[in-house]
């Protein structure tokens, strides 16, 4: 299997299982343990709450990373402070932000289903929310659009733009390598804010309970899923057949999203799970890879959640904002 070595700024170690060849079916490439575990029957087991999750989803774990932590955490509050302190001396008026303020979709005020009952236990269980109206995002976050935010507040640029500069032909694609705190940065100079998990998901399901942006049935392409097989990050608004109800782009693959919420159960769960509390954050909608390498199941469906340290950087983690 084809090693994904850049997946996290931290090295995975001892413990993760691969599927060999002989575990993909050889026309669809997809694992075969999709044969059961598909999103219209419910796991029995919930795989993420496993031995070897820590290591992606909880680094601190690792040695080398609470060096890694200590180090953002730090440089996440000196750049914020200072993204405030130059928008205080620019004003926020910009020609930068106002653009940002385009390309954003109206989400109605009322209710919705959240949550499922026939996913991992996290997910659920499927409850009824309502949340007021909001703007979200069209679009996930370009490099262009967070070149603009780089070069105007003075910000750390991702660590993998050579000389401060978006790698060839990646200008439309969605910013990656971003942890929380450069999204919630980013969302914050531009006068908006993280969306958090309720009006994400509405933004992707709408009002009918759909599992999919698109509707009840995955189609490969509908979007950048690794089922796809693209195995890399795609512009965004590719897969005009994808929109969610609000014609809103890509929420379903292309890059996981980070929202504001931490990662706690929702009410009437009663599935213990030692990860909740303020510790992770949420991220949302799939990305072109997941752990279905890892026997763990599709990433796509609109309720399905995962949590992650805030500060985790990698190739396929970014982010969109809302209003």
């Amino acid at each position: 299997m084809k090693a994904f070595s850049l997946i996290f700024i931290f090295s995975l170690t001892a413990g993760l299982t691969y599927a060999s060849p002989n575990d993909y079916h050889p026309v669809t490439g997809e694992p075969k343990c999709m044969d059961c575990h598909t999103p219209d029957r419910k796991y029995s087991i919930d795989y993420t709450r496993g031995y070897t999750c820590g290591e992606c989803h909880d680094p601190v774990f690792s040695d080398r990373y609470t060096e890694i932590d200590s180090r953002y955490k730090t440089e996440a509050m000196h750049s914020k402070q200072e993204t405030v302190e130059k928008r205080q001396k620019s004003g926020s008026s910009n020609s930068g932000m106002e653009s940002e303020r385009k390309d954003m979709v109206l989400v109605p005020a009322g209710e919705f289903t959240m949550g499922s009952n026939d996913w991992w236990p996290k997910s659920g269980p499927e409850h009824i929310k309502s949340v007021d109206a909001f703007y979200i995002d069209k679009y996930e976050v370009t490099n262009k659009k967070y070149k603009t935010f780089v070069d105007s507040a003075g910000y750390k640029p991702p660590d993998h733009w050579e000389n401060s500069k978006i790698p060839p032909g990646r200008e439309s694609h969605p910013v990656v390598y971003v942890n929380w705190f450069d999204a919630d940065a980013y969302c914050r100079w531009t006068g908006k804010r993280l969306p958090t998990e309720a009006e994400w998901e509405k933004a992707a399901r709408g009002t009918d309970k759909r599992a999919f942006p698109w509707g009840d049935k995955f189609r490969r392409e509908n979007a950048n899923t690794p089922q796809l097989g693209k195995e890399d990050t795609m512009p965004v608004g590719s897969f005009e057949n994808g929109k969610s109800p609000y014609g809103i782009y890509d929420m379903a693959g292309n890059v996981w999203e980070w929202t504001a919420d931490w990662f706690l159960p929702y009410p009437g769960n009663t599935h213990p799970d030692e990860n909740y509390g303020e510790i992770y954050r949420v991220v949302r909608g799939g990305s072109w890879y997941d752990c279905t390498y890892y026997r763990c199941g599709i990433s796509a469906p609109t309720y399905n959640r995962i949590f992650f340290n805030p500060n985790t950087r990698n190739n396929n983690f970014g982010f969109r904002c809302a209003k």
